[in-house]
C-alpha cells in the first residue's frame, strides 16, 4: 500500500526557494517553485535555484505544479524546471500573467498554463484533490491550497495573514477554509516568517496615509520605488498621486510589465491620462510628477541605483526631489545596496524616505503571531509543518503550535530534502532526497560550484599575479627572467620595482634545479610566488603561471 509523501525540498532554511513536493504512489504535483538570492560570497551569480534532481528522477510521476502566488521566491524557479519537462502549471490569473512574460524572457515555449478561481474550482489530479481558496499577502491573487489524499487533507497556506482591509484584491476567505477544515485535518504547512512578531501584521490599506502626508509636502518630483510585484502598494501610490494633482510615469521594465499585467486582469485601475510615457516626463513640471521606478532593493545598474549615481538616461535627481522606498530590503544582500544608494542620494540633499526611518512605509506580507495562533484555531490540525523561514522561525513557530495544544513531535521541523510519510494518520520522518542550492551565473546553471566561489573570493580579496615564464625548449632554461603582471593586488607604491625583484628572485628559484621543465616551472612558480608575495605584503594573490616554451 502505498504512503503519502511530504518532501520539503526547499524552503525551510531559507525564506526564499520554495518548493514543496506531494507524492503518493506513481503521482506526483509541486506546490511553487522559487528562486532564491545570492549571499554576498557568492560573487557573480545571478540567482540561486532548488535542486530538481529528484524531480527529473521521477518525472514520470510529475502531474502538475500549482503555485500560490507572483512573488518570485515561488514562482522564478518554473522556467528552469520546464527547460527539462513539460508539465501543467495551475494558477490565479495574475500568476499566469507573470509567468507567461518570465516565459518569454527564458525562451520557454513548451507550456501549459491553467487558471484556477479560488471561489468553486476544484481540481482532480491522480489520487489528489487540490481546493484552492484566497489569502491576503502582499500581492494580489494570492491562494491557499486544501490537497485532499487517500490519507487525508493537507492545508497548504504560505505567505499569508489576515488583512481585513486590503487595497487590493480578495480578503482571506476564512468562512472556506473554515468550511474545508470540517473534520480531520492531517496536516497544515504554512508559513512561519512571522513567528517571532508579537499582535497581528498591519493591513496593507494603513500604509496609503503615510504615503499620502509624505507626497503632500514633497516640493519637487516623487520618485516611488517598491518590489515591482506589490501591486497594491503601486495602487496607493497612484491613488496619492490622482488625489494630490499629480501625474504618473512607470519607470523600470519589471515595474512597467506587472502593472500593465495587473491591469489587464483588473488588480491596478488609473484613468489613462493619468499615465504619462518617459518621453513626456521632462515636459512636466517637478511638483506635478510621481515616478514609480524599479529597484527597490538598491539592484546595481537598476534604474533607481543610476539614477542615485547620476547615469540614468534620461532622469535626474534635484535637491528637491523626495524619494519614497516602499519595501523593506529582506533578502540576503539587499540592504547592503539599499544604504548604499540612500547615502548617495542624501548626499544630493534629496529628501529619502526609507526603512530605518519607521515611517510605516511598508508592511509584511507575512503573518504575525496572532495570525498564525488564529490559522491553527482555525484548522486545527493533527500535524504542523513551518515553511517559507529559517530554523529559528520554525522553532518559534513550533512553540506558538505547543501554545495551542499541539505536541513538540507533531511540530515537523524539516531540513531542505527531508521527507515525511503519512501512514494511517500517522507522520514518521523517512530520510531525505538530493538538496542543495544551484547557482545561476548567466547562462550557465549549476556550472559554478564551491571551488570557483573560492576563486572568485579570493580574486576579490587578494588580486592576481601572473607570471610569464619563457623556457628554451632544446637548452631547458628560461630565457630571461620571467615577466609579473598583477591586477587587484595591493601592495606599496613601488610596484614595479617590487615586481621586478620578485622576478630575479623566482628567477633565481627556478634555477636551482638546472635544467628547467614546463611542469616542475608551474609548481616552482606557484608556490615561491605564494609564499613570497604573503611575507612581502601579507597578501596571498592567486598566482597563474603563463608558460611558453620556444
Amino acid at each position: 500500500m502505498s504512503k503519502l509523501k511530504f518532501i520539503a525540498l526547499s524552503g525551510t532554511t531559507e525564506v526564499t526557494e520554495n518548493l514543496y513536493i506531494y507524492e503518493y504512489g506513481d503521482d506526483m504535483i509541486i506546490v511553487d517553485c522559487g528562486v532564491g538570492f545570492p549571499e554576498h560570497e557568492m560573487f557573480g551569480v545571478d540567482l540561486v535555484i532548488p535542486d530538481f534532481t529528484y524531480i527529473k528522477e521521477n518525472k514520470h510521476k510529475l502531474k502538475a505544479i500549482f503555485i500560490t502566488h507572483g512573488h518570485e521566491d515561488h514562482i522564478g524557479a518554473i522556467p528552469f524546471l520546464l527547460k527539462d519537462l513539460n508539465v501543467p502549471v495551475y494558477s490565479t490569473k495574475l500568476v499566469a500573467g507573470f509567468l507567461e512574460d518570465k516565459f518569454k524572457d527564458h525562451g520557454v515555449k513548451n507550456y501549459n498554463i491553467n487558471i484556477f478561481n479560488t471561489k468553486d474550482d476544484e481540481i482532480e489530479i491522480g489520487p489528489f484533490k487540490i481546493i484552492p481558496f484566497s489569502v491576503s499577502h502582499s500581492v494580489p491573487d494570492a491562494a491557499g491550497f486544501v490537497i485532499q489524499t487517500p490519507e487525508g487533507k493537507i492545508f497548504h497556506v504560505p505567505d499569508y495573514k489576515f488583512d481585513w482591509n486590503a487595497t487590493v484584491g480578495e480578503k482571506f476567505d476564512v468562512a472556506k477554509a473554515a468550511r474545508l477544515a470540517e473534520g480531520d485535518v492531517l496536516a497544515l504547512a504554512s508559513d512561519c516568517l512571522g513567528s517571532t512578531t508579537p499582535g497581528y501584521t498591519e493591513s496593507e490599506h494603513s500604509i496609503g496615509h503615510q504615503i499620502e502626508d509624505i507626497a503632500r509636502e514633497a516640493k519637487g518630483r516623487i520618485y516611488f520605488t517598491t518590489i515591482s510585484s506589490n501591486i497594491s502598494r503601486m495602487q496607493q501610490a497612484i491613488n496619492v498621486a490622482e488625489k494630490l494633482g499629480r501625474k504618473v510615469a512607470l519607470v523600470g521594465r519589471s515595474i512597467d510589465t506587472k502593472a500593465e499585467i495587473a491591469r489587464q486582469v483588473g488588480y491596478l485601475k488609473y484613468k489613462s491620462q493619468q499615465i504619462v510615457r518617459r518621453n513626456k516626463i521632462n515636459k512636466i513640471p517637478a511638483n506635478q510628477m510621481m515616478i514609480i521606478i524599479s529597484g527597490a532593493y538598491g539592484q546595481p545598474g537598476s534604474n533607481l541605483y543610476r539614477l542615485a549615481m547620476g547615469e540614468h538616461q534620461y532622469l535626474s535627481l534635484d535637491k528637491n526631489d523626495t524619494v519614497i522606498f516602499s519595501a523593506d530590503p529582506a533578502p540576503p544582500g539587499t540592504k547592503e545596496n539599499v544604504d548604499y544608494i540612500v547615502d548617495r542620494m542624501i548626499e544630493q540633499q534629496v529628501n529619502v524616505h526609507y526603512y530605518q526611518l519607521q515611517e510605516d512605509l511598508h508592511t509584511s506580507g507575512h503573518g504575525s503571531q496572532g495570525d498564525i495562533n488564529m490559522l491553527m484555531g482555525l484548522i486545527q490540525p493533527k500535524y504542523y509543518i513551518p515553511i517559507g523561514g529559517t530554523i529559528r522561525f520554525m522553532r518559534a513557530y513550533r512553540d506558538l503550535a505547543v501554545q495551542m495544544g499541539a505536541k513538540e513531535e507533531e511540530v515537523l521541523e524539516l531540513l531542505p530534502g527531508e521527507v515525511v510519510e503519512f501512514e494511517n494518520g500517522n507522520a514518521s520522518r523517512a530520510g531525505s532526497v538530493p538538496s542543495q542550492n544551484v547557482l545561476v551565473d548567466g547562462l550557465g546553471v549549476g556550472d559554478v560550484g564551491k571551488v570557483v566561489l573560492r576563486d572568485r573570493k579570493k580574486l576579490a580579496e587578494d588580486g592576481i599575479a601572473i607570471a610569464v615564464l619563457q623556457i628554451d625548449k632544446k637548452e631547458k632554461k628560461l630565457i630571461e627572467k620571467p615577466d609579473i603582471i598583477s591586477r587587484g593586488f595591493v601592495y606599496h607604491s613601488g610596484q614595479k620595482d617590487f615586481l621586478d625583484e620578485v622576478a630575479i628572485e623566482l628567477a633565481r628559484e627556478i634555477g636551482k634545479s638546472g635544467r628547467v621543465e614546463k611542469k616542475s616551472a608551474r609548481h616552482v612558480t606557484i608556490d615561491f610566488l605564494e609564499k613570497l608575495f604573503f611575507e612581502k605584503t601579507g597578501r596571498r594573490p592567486m598566482v597563474m603561471p603563463l608558460i611558453v616554451e620556444v
